[in-house]
């Protein structure tokens, strides 16, 4: 479920290249490597045309539409479609796709709506996570990450934000890691917002599992 996949660009539109997953993305991770451009990323859920896009890199940004990044059409299961943007495409310039595929007990990759509770929205996965990173797509803020590693136990408050060059913070009533999922228990509106959309990655702690397994392993 996941590949790596380097290229040349050209700027020219409608040219593609493989990403060897077999089926089609879900996450997608871009980056121009030579020029000073934006971590571009494609969502499976937000975007069935390849038009709208997330930045890693960029502070609080929520979500942008672009025709020309991927030519507005979305990745098939085999290729990605290029268009004439120097983020996705560079004439000459050596580019980079991190790129996910979904596989079941093993990684899940979503949206979630919130709730503005402490008793906050659940997600199930299927699995117990050990790695979560989720990040507001209806309105500006930054994105997180939490692990089970920094927390090895409930609640998982340390966080890092990929989009700044901040240390790690720690937030109290943040979420839970449980058996098959996870739950915000926050009503802050960068991860729990009433009625504010969100998107996740999350990766199990013990790949395999799927939602029929019996699980006793409830943190």
């Amino acid at each position: 479920g996941f590949s790596i996949v380097s290229y040349t660009g050209n700027a020219t539109a409608g040219s593609t290249v493989g990403h060897g997953l077999g089926v089609k993305p879900d996450f997608m991770i871009l980056r121009n490597r030579p020029d000073t451009t934006n971590w571009i990323v494609y969502h499976s859920k937000l975007s069935t045309d390849g038009q709208s896009f997330l930045e890693l890199n960029e502070t609080q940004d929520g979500l942008s539409t672009s025709t020309t990044l991927y030519n507005s059409t979305a990745p098939s299961s085999s290729i990605i479609t290029l268009g004439t943007n120097n983020a996705s495409n560079g004439n000459g310039d050596a580019m980079i796709v991190y790129a996910f595929s979904e596989v079941p007990g093993f990684s899940k990759i979503g949206t979630y709506k919130g709730n503005g509770n402490a008793n906050g929205s659940y997600v199930n996965v299927g699995f117990r996570p050990a790695w979560v990173m989720f990040k507001k797509t209806s309105g500006t803020g930054n994105w997180f990450i939490v692990d089970n590693k920094r927390d090895p136990f409930n609640e998982c408050t340390r966080d890092l934000y990929p989009n700044t060059t901040g240390a790690e913070t720690n937030n109290a009533n943040f979420v839970d890691f449980l058996s098959n999922g996870f739950k915000l228990r926050t009503t802050g509106s960068a991860v729990n917002g009433s009625g504010g959309n969100y998107i996740y990655i999350a990766f199990a702690e013990q790949p395999g599992l799927t939602p029929y397994d019996t699980q006793t392993n409830a943190r």
